[in-house]
């Protein structure tokens, strides 16, 4: 079933600073003139384009992953995850720089079964070991359809990302696609996928949030 997440800006978060922005663009104007200005309306600017939520358009299968995030493939790799899916999967790692969108959308249609907040170190997010040793968060999902199927979404924070967002609360039962965090200024998403789950996607590929097929389960 196709389902559409709506347009706008996360007005929660970017309201405080951008009120901040606009007040220090206008003591500036008055103080040093329209130039001196341009400096302040420009971050005006960075946060509006930081903070989009563009529409997206969700037509995936019932039994197909899509990406959790907006980015370039870092590395895809079969790994043993411990914290919720118990054995060997495949990492599908997500760089998100400063220019892309940096809200994370939910891969399938499912329940948040697991959240845990890990604190840690702020290393740039395309380093191979930041994510051992990143601030992240942990994200369960187990599928509403099949709860055979179940993934783990990791968020985790970069150099310049240090404010990990998640609005989802156990139970919560969320529709493919829908938002569920965020990860503010450059940051890395990664997804673990059931180890046969097959995977669409591969290195140095971008993917779209919601709308990228990052991997299809099996139907056993």
């Amino acid at each position: 079933m196709e389902k559409r997440n709506s347009n706008g800006i996360i007005i929660p978060d970017v309201l405080p600073m951008l009120i901040v922005f606009v007040a220090l663009t206008v003591l500036v104007y008055f103080w040093r003139g329209i130039w001196s200005a341009l400096i302040p309306l420009a971050l005006v600017v960075f946060t509006l384009c930081f903070f989009r939520n563009p529409n997206r358009v969700i037509s995936a299968e019932e039994d197909e992953i899509v990406s959790p995030a907006d980015g370039v493939i870092l590395a895809v790799e079969e790994v043993n995850e411990n914290k919720y899916l118990h054995g060997e999967a495949t990492k599908v790692s997500i760089f998100l720089s400063i220019f892309n969108v940096h809200v994370n959308r939910v891969p399938i249609a499912g329940e948040i079964e697991y959240l845990y907040y890990q604190p840690g170190k702020f290393l740039p997010a395309f380093k191979s070991h930041a994510s051992d040793i990143n601030e992240r968060n942990y994200v369960g999902i187990r599928g509403t359809h099949n709860t055979n199927f179940a993934v783990l979404v990791v968020q985790i924070t970069g150099f310049i990302a240090r404010r990990i967002v998640c609005w989802a609360k156990t139970g919560d039962k969320l529709e493919k696609g829908d938002l569920f965090g965020m990860i503010k200024f450059g940051s890395c998403t990664e997804i673990y996928l059931p180890l046969g789950t097959t995977v669409l996607v591969k290195k140095g590929q971008k993917v779209r949030g919601g709308e990228t097929i990052i991997g299809r389960f099996r139907n056993e």
